[in-house]
């Protein structure tokens, strides 16, 4: 796939910007690695949600990137994990725990690749781990360590791969290590300190052999802030800097700078695959020059990246733009040549237009075809985890498409803790006129109306017994005349949901079966060509045909959770997070 660089005529293979069928994670996720076929990753999550089905893993798990199946691999960490790295028949995990499935293991622990068996390594660290590498016969870790079984280290660590046995490799740094690389002569070292073994000419970024521990002279960069990432190259290393506006930069041996991206948030996580770099962050835009002003903003021209870019290898900004969402946005990022692939991972919700809840993968043009269907255009997307001062909440399709909250006789909506973030109670079951009402009102511009273009929507649904109503909006657009509509419903006391798609005449397609059980329903409607469907957990629960001719263009606003705040508005009386609309 050639794509036109902005900035310059370049061209690069790249993976597909659309993210294949995967897993989601109910936490943040903070680390990923391969082995194969074999995706392994950690973070601070409970449980993983794979088709219809929640199941338990504690921090840790893994999953075959073939197929998204998750695997029996499922080793429980006490708390967060924050590097993985993987050596042959080994996954090395570190992080905050202090034991692994009732283990006492201290911030770092040896699994079994096939199995998630403990290995005997073993120590006492003193001290946070934030980074992992392998390599030479040794496992590195890197972080704010002072001792390692009482023995001092300043800030970095290695252990014998084979006995697990603590190595004597201990340069130092006068500061934090947030991430390693092991190449093949060097261990290259980044982070917030300013000196490598006493060295003064070292800010921030070094290298170090990595069998003694010395400090290599020949390398010598000078990055700007601090190293978040770090990936080695045969030809040098790439960096992924925070600061005032965050950097992806690349190195040579030497630590000449060869190219420079700024973005208008921290860049962290970095990693390359047949040239092209890849480049996360928390940024939401890719500056078109290396200029950049107050709180990171750029001054000359800027191009939409949420959370995640690609650059081909002259330094050159690729059309790659996959489109995160969130406020920290992408942790980690991993490639896996044998598959042609990227993985990332971290606090998004939507990528693409899809939700995929903290982690991503991207394949190879040429094999995208077995993994995943053609994706339409992600048009609105709301998961209630950010709202702007005046009572809004954020798009995370990044088209600006605000939900504007309306209110009467007091009603006021609640925000509730969900997973990783929030989700937006409505307004309990009330008769009369002063019953307190809530509405979130959307645009009303064209790229929310599909005419008679497939269209798929829905939302993540919690709703009791005692929460039924004669009829409760939970998603509309427009009225059964003057242009028509497409809306998400439950249908009376029962509590079943139901899909509407119309103009004079509305098509429904019912579920048939019920959501009104105290527990979260992921609920779609799609309209197909000639067919209008309702999915209940991802299984198909109604469907309805419906004329190929019919379409929708209504200038009425997007409504969420009431049909409007007036009397009757069919309002919504239960729980509602991650709202959506794709078009396409």
């Amino acid at each position: 796939m050639a794509l036109l660089a902005a900035g310059g005529a370049a061209f690069a293979e790249v993976v597909s910007p659309s993210p294949v069928s995967s897993p989601s994670f109910n936490g943040s996720v903070y680390a990923v690695a391969h082995r194969g076929s074999t995706v392994y990753v950690g973070g601070n999550f409970t449980r993983v949600i794979t088709g219809s089905r929640s199941v338990e893993r504690t921090r840790l798990a893994a999953f075959d990137s073939r197929t998204g199946a998750l695997l029996d691999w499922k080793p429980g960490a006490d708390a967060n994990v924050r590097a993985l790295a993987v050596d042959r028949d080994t996954v090395y995990a570190a992080g905050d725990f202090d034991h692994v499935d009732g283990e006492p293991r201290d911030s770092i622990a040896g699994l079994g690749a096939s199995d998630g068996v403990l290995t005997p390594l073993r120590h006492t660290i003193l001290g946070q781990v934030n980074a992992l590498a392998a390599g030479h016969g040794k496992v590195y870790i890197g972080g704010r360590i002072t001792a390692v079984d009482e023995a001092p280290r300043g800030n970095l660590a290695a252990f014998d791969a084979a006995t697990g046995a603590l190595d004597p490799w201990a340069p130092t740094t006068d500061d934090t290590v947030n991430a390693l690389a092991a190449g093949e002569d060097r261990v290259y070292l980044g982070g917030r300190f300013h000196r490598t073994n006493e060295t003064r000419s070292t800010l921030r970024l070094s290298a170090v052999d990595p069998v003694t521990g010395t400090l290599d002279p020949k390398f010598l960069p000078k990055p700007v802030s601090q190293v978040f990432a770090l990936v080695e190259a045969e030809d040098g290393v790439y960096a992924a800097l925070g600061g005032q506006g965050g950097r992806a930069v690349s190195y040579t041996r030497e630590g000449a700078t060869r190219w420079t991206r700024v973005f208008d948030g921290d860049a962290q996580a970095i990693t390359v695959l047949g040239g092209t770099v890849y480049v996360g962050g928390h940024f939401d835009r890719a500056c078109t020059t290396t200029n950049n002003g107050v709180k990171g903003a750029c001054t000359d021209g800027s191009v939409i990246r949420g959370k995640l870019a690609a650059v081909d290898p002259q330094g050159n900004l690729l059309d790659w733009a996959p489109q995160a969402n969130g406020v920290a946005g992408t942790r980690s990022l991993a490639a896996n040549p044998e598959f042609g692939s990227i993985s990332a991972v971290g606090d998004f919700t939507t990528v693409g237009g899809l939700p995929r809840k903290r982690y991503a993968e991207f394949d190879a043009i040429s094999e995208k075809a077995e993994r995943a269907p053609v994706l339409p255009e992600y048009v609105a997307s709301y998961n209630f985890d950010t709202t702007v001062a005046d009572g809004m909440f954020d798009d995370g399709s990044g088209l600006g498409h605000l939900l504007r909250m309306v209110t009467r006789n007091g009603g006021i909506p609640e925000l509730v803790p969900h997973g990783n973030g929030y989700a937006l109670r409505f307004p309990p079951k009330c008769t009369g006129v002063k019953c307190p009402r809530v509405v979130l009102q959307g645009g009303n511009t064209p790229d929310l109306n599909p005419g008679t273009r497939p269209i798929r929507y829905g939302a993540g649904v919690l709703l009791s017994p005692t929460q039924t109503d004669s009829g409760e909006n939970i998603l509309q657009k427009g009225y059964s005349t003057g242009g028509g509509q497409y809306k998400l419903q439950v249908d009376g006391d029962s509590g079943r949901p139901s899909c509407g798609f119309g103009d004079d005449v509305v098509y429904l397609a019912h579920s048939r079966v019920s959501i009104a059980d105290g527990n979260w329903h992921s609920l779609e409607c799609r309209r197909l060509g000639p067919t209008l469907s309702i999915l209940v957990d991802g299984v198909l629960q109604g469907a309805v045909a419906v004329p190929l001719t019919l379409g929708v263009d209504t200038v009425e606003p997007l409504t969420v959770g009431a049909k409007g705040a007036g009397t009757n508005n069919d309002q919504f009386h239960g729980t509602l997070d991650d709202v959506w609309v794709y078009i396409g």
